[in-house]
């Protein structure tokens, strides 16, 4: 990767998360006389001035690794200050290419399945990239349970279709009855490979063997620290810019943004629209989902205005079988 500071005082680098087949990721080893030399990195470069970034990054792939892209869709921009230089890293999401990834410069490259990859050191800018590179695009919230039977019958079916990150939250059953339900979603959701965060206590994720805890937006500002540890995942609703500082503040993992679109739960009620959903987007390091009013059609909309994807009740509940 490249070494230079364009005019302006940030570092463009357009970067790739490629992944294969099987859905695992490449990563490569930074020479060790370049700046965070001997970290891992996702491959990419420099996009020069005036020069598109998808142009810049197909250029960049065929340089370091030997590849033609195919098909990639934006993922995520960090804007990182190191005590040296700025970086933007303007990152994509590569799902089909030609040619057999090598290191043409003699640097190392790995392909490591996603949760491998916190096990691997990367420069701080690349925080938010690995976070990104381990979700899925979608995330269902699941609706209030009315009969839990039917739940979970329904939530098998979406499993099935593709559904790999869930929010589990009811405002009516009891305790006992919810920690039952999330006793049987965790080990239906496991069984498939998908994770479950809960929308209630984070200790209760701990307990019930969930994957971690979503905070409304009341609970992520009455956290002063992140409320679980690191290996469990922490996310949060977000309505606007201060939500989305306290969270970084925290720590937390990624944040749905909403409402992008009038919603039925919510009727009559102000939305950013993808305007404003985007202009806040670029506030923050996070991986954000989109949520309000969406349906699996809005997913490259979501993509190309900073999302990490999109997310839903209705829209991710019913519908068609979910793909990225």
């Amino acid at each position: 990767m490249t070494d230079l500071t364009d005019e302006q005082g940030w570092l463009h680098v357009a970067a790739a998360v490629i992944r294969d087949g099987a859905g695992r990721v490449l990563i490569a080893e930074r020479p060790a006389h370049l700046h965070q030399g001997g970290l891992w990195e996702f491959p990419g470069g420099k996009v020069e001035s005036g020069e598109d970034v998808q142009v810049a990054l197909g250029r960049e792939l065929n340089e370091e690794l030997g590849i033609a892209v195919q098909a990639c869709t934006p993922l995520i921009r960090v804007r990182h200050r190191y005590p040296d230089r700025n970086v933007l890293l303007d990152v994509w999401e590569v799902t089909a290419f030609a040619g057999e990834p090598h290191g043409r410069e003699g640097q190392p490259v790995r392909w490591v399945d996603g949760e491998s990859l916190t096990d691997f050191r990367f420069p701080a800018a690349n925080t938010p990239v690995v976070t990104a590179a381990r979700l899925p695009g979608h995330y269902l919230v699941t609706p209030e349970p009315q009969d839990v039977e039917s739940v979970l019958h329904h939530l098998e079916g979406r499993l099935r279709a593709g559904v790999r990150l869930l929010q589990l939250r009811s405002k009516r059953l009891d305790r006992r009855a919810f920690e039952d339900l999330v006793r049987r979603v965790v080990r239906l959701a496991h069984a498939h490979g998908a994770r479950v965060l809960l929308n209630s206590e984070p200790e209760l994720a701990l307990k019930l063997g969930a994957d971690g805890a979503h905070l409304s937006a009341a609970r992520l500002h009455a956290c002063a620290t992140r409320p679980l540890p690191t290996h469990c995942w922490v996310a949060a609703s977000c309505h606007g810019v201060e939500d989305l500082v306290q969270a970084e503040r925290i720590g937390v993992d990624f944040v749905v943004l909403s409402p992008v679109q009038p919603t039925a739960s919510h009727p009559g009620a102000p939305v950013l629209g993808w305007d404003g959903f985007h202009a806040i987007v670029e506030t923050t390091r996070l991986p954000v989902f989109a949520l309000g009013g969406l349906v699996l059609e809005d997913f490259m909309t979501a993509r190309r205005q900073g999302a990490q994807g999109i997310a839903a009740i209705r829209g991710l509940w019913e519908g068609d079988e979910v793909t990225i």
